[in-house]
C-alpha cells in the first residue's frame, strides 16, 4: 500500500486540497497569468482552453472559449465539467458546474462559479481514496490462467491501480500475478474500463473481531484512453459528496 494510502482522508484533505474562495482563487489567478492550457472534460467530450480571470468576491472563474463552436454548445448545454492541467509536471484538477457565455475583456468568453476546492498533486504522487460504501465497485478478471473470472470488491482506487478486499485466499492470487482481462465499472450506467492488473501486494489484515481478510494491490498495466480522467472524475466526484455530508 503507498504512503497516501495510509494516510486519514483530514491528511489527504489537508495535503493536497487547496480550499477557501479567496486561496481559490489565487491559484487560479496565477494559471491564469502564466497562460496555462487546461483540458476540460464534460460528457464524453474534452475541449483545451485557458483560464482568464478568477475573482473571489464574485466568487466566478472565467476562461476562454474552445476552438468548435459546436463544442462550446454541448459544454453550455452539459454545463459540468472537470479541468485538468499539468503545470511543470503538477496534476490541477477541479471541476465546476453551470457554465454560462459572458463577455468579458470585448470578447466572448465563458463563466462558472469557482470550484469548491482545487486537487494539486506533486509529481509521481498519485491520490487514492476508499470507495463509497454506498456504490461498492466491483472488479472483475482471470487471475493467471484461470479460465473463468472472479469478481472481488474495490477497496480503494487511484489513477495508477487499485486495492481489492479479500474474505479468502484465492489460489494463485499473488504478488506478480497478472489480472486477466479486468473490467471494473465506476458508476451505472457507464461503460465498463477493460485492462489488465498485475498484483504487487497480498497483506493479511486481522479485523477487531479477529476475522482475516487480505487485501490485494493492483497496479493498471494498459488502461485505455481517457480512463485514467475518468478515474479522477471520479474521484472528484467522490470527495465533493464526502465534503457535502460534513
Amino acid at each position: 500500500m503507498s504512503q497516501l494510502a495510509q494516510l486519514s482522508e483530514a491528511e489527504l484533505e489537508e495535503r493536497f486540497h487547496i480550499t477557501g474562495r479567496r486561496a481559490i482563487a489565487l491559484t487560479l489567478e496565477g494559471l491564469a497569468r502564466a497562460g496555462e492550457r487546461f483540458t476540460v472534460h464534460f460528457g464524453q467530450e474534452l475541449m483545451l482552453t485557458t483560464l482568464l480571470a478568477a475573482n473571489a468576491e464574485r466568487g466566478e472563474l472565467v476562461f476562454d472559449r474552445g476552438g468548435s463552436e459546436i463544442l462550446n454548445r454541448h459544454l453550455l448545454d452539459w454545463g459540468q465539467c472537470t479541468f485538468v492541467a499539468r503545470p511543470e509536471g503538477v496534476l490541477v484538477q477541479f471541476a465546476v458546474e453551470e457554465v454560462r457565455p459572458v463577455s468579458y475583456a470585448g470578447r466572448l468568453a465563458l463563466v462558472a462559479q469557482l470550484p469548491p476546492f482545487i486537487l494539486r498533486l506533486q509529481r509521481r504522487e498519485s491520490f487514492r481514496i476508499l470507495t463509497p460504501r454506498s456504490r461498492p465497485l466491483d472488479f472483475q478478471a482471470r487471475v493467471g490462467e484461470a479460465e473463468e473470472a472472479i469478481t472481488l470488491p474495490v477497496h480503494d482506487i487511484s489513477v495508477e491501480g487499485i486495492g481489492l478486499s479479500v474474505a479468502r485466499r484465492i489460489p494463485g492470487l499473488e504478488r506478480g500475478v497478472l489480472l486477466q482481462d479486468g473490467s471494473f465499472q465506476l458508476a451505472e450506467g457507464t461503460l465498463p474500463i477493460a485492462c489488465t492488473g498485475e498484483v504487487r501486494h497480498v497483506t493479511e489484515v486481522e479485523g477487531r473481531n479477529g476475522v482475516k481478510s487480505w487485501r490485494v494491490g493492483v497496479s493498471f498495466l494498459d488502461l485505455p484512453p481517457g480512463a485514467a480522467h475518468d478515474i479522477q472524475r471520479y474521484i472528484i466526484r467522490v470527495e465533493r459528496e464526502r465534503s457535502d455530508l460534513l
